[in-house]
C-alpha cells in the first residue's frame, strides 16, 4: 500500500478527481498554495495498493496538464531593471510524493 500525496493546479482538479472516482479511487482533498506564483491550488491524499500506483499516475499524467501563463513583474521584484509587463511562466502538472503505508484503516 501506498500513500500518494499529489499537488496539482486547481485548474485541473475537477476533472482529476473525476477521473480517479470513475477507475474507483477516493482521495482526501486540501486547499494549499503555491510558493513561486502564491497561486491557489489542491493537494490529494490517496490510499493506493501497489499494484494501482501506476494506473493512478497514469491518470494524473493524462488530467494534469503543464502550460504557460503570463505572470506580472513588478518593478519592486527587480529594481534595477525595466521589466516587461509580464513574462511567461510554467504552471499545472503534478508533484506527486510516493510513501509507503505500514498500515491504512478506511472506516
Amino acid at each position: 500500500m501506498k500513500l500518494l500525496v499529489a499537488v496539482v493546479s486547481n485548474d485541473d482538479v475537477k476533472a482529476l478527481l473525476n477521473a480517479l472516482m470513475e477507475a474507483g479511487h477516493r482521495a482526501t482533498r486540501l486547499a494549499s498554495t503555491g510558493g513561486f506564483l502564491r497561486k491557489g491550488n489542491t493537494t490529494l491524499l490517496l490510499g493506493v495498493r501497489d499494484n494501482d500506483v501506476e494506473k493512478v499516475l497514469q491518470i494524473l499524467r493524462r488530467t494534469c496538464r503543464r502550460r504557460t501563463e503570463p505572470y506580472p513583474v513588478s518593478v519592486s521584484e527587480h529594481p534595477t531593471i525595466i521589466p516587461p509587463e509580464t513574462v511567461e511562466v510554467e504552471v499545472g502538472g503534478a508533484t506527486v510524493f510516493i510513501l509507503p503505508i505500514e498500515r491504512f484503516v478506511h472506516m
